[in-house]
């Protein structure tokens, strides 16, 4: 018997193939090996520069970025250690020197190599 990917709406171990696809009988969802795989590349979550950023990296920050309902800014060049990566339009938690907790975009950080 092939191994089957798991439901990935459900995480049912019942899935099928019907032609190209893969069926779940338990909540009717399909997909395809191509959607899974497009899902997948969507979930990783790069710097501005295409690097893949974790949970636990080092990165910069690239512009000066304006902290919402104060008059502080997060300044170019502030190094952020020990980054979590959450879902949401502010894709990195993060506690910023001097700042706080906050959370960023991962589009005006970039990654510090070997850290």
């Amino acid at each position: 018997m092939a191994d089957l990917p798991n439901c990935p709406e459900c995480q049912s171990i019942y899935t099928y193939e019907d032609g190209f696809f893969y069926v779940c009988p338990e909540c009717a969802h399909e997909w395809s090996d191509e959607e899974e795989a497009e899902q997948t590349e969507a979930a990783v979550t790069r710097d501005a520069f295409g690097n893949v950023l974790e949970d636990g990296d080092t990165v910069t920050v690239v512009k000066d970025l304006k902290v919402k309902g104060s008059s502080n800014v997060v300044k170019q060049g502030t190094t952020v250690k020990n980054i979590q990566i959450i879902d949401g339009d502010h894709d990195i938690n993060c506690r910023v020197p001097g700042h706080g907790s906050m959370e960023l975009k991962s589009e005006f950080l970039k990654k510090i190599a070997g850290k």
